[in-house]
């Protein structure tokens, strides 16, 4: 699980500074290769390879916003969904770490890497090439 801190002004143009998490569990990852066909990973690496930018950023924006989620009280759950991962989208925090993942290329590798469970090896977790 990764968490960012972010500081951007809300609506009304008040400072805030908020962590927010993000994360991608194994099986979510296995859905995402296997459910694509040809796998996920091979997918992204053709359309980095023929440099689609616009395809490169709707996988990007995916991603960002599949692995977003919100931790029970308890601990014991991280709780995503679609209302979640949109209100979340509304916000100038996202726009902030979008921009931030958008250029910089290894802030956008260091996040790939953070929301990747540690019990899946580097090697065959990657989802996105470290460069885009």
């Amino acid at each position: 699980m990764l968490k960012k801190t972010i500081e951007y002004n809300d609506c009304n143009g008040v400072e805030r500074k908020e962590d927010f998490y993000f994360n991608l569990t194994e099986a979510e990852l296995m859905e995402m290769e296997y459910g694509t066909t040809g796998g996920f990973s091979e997918m992204v690496k053709k359309i980095v390879a023929a440099q689609d930018t616009p395809t490169i950023m709707k996988i990007f924006k995916s991603l960002l916003l599949k692995a977003y989620g919100e931790k029970s009280d308890d601990g014991k759950r991280f709780i995503k969904s679609e209302e979640i991962s949109t209100a979340f989208s509304q916000t100038e925090a996202y726009s902030k770490l979008f921009m931030e993942l958008a250029t910089d290329a290894d802030a956008a590798s260091d996040f790939i890497n953070g929301i990747i469970p540690k019990s899946v090896s580097k090697q065959s977790a990657t989802v996105l090439p470290a460069k885009m």
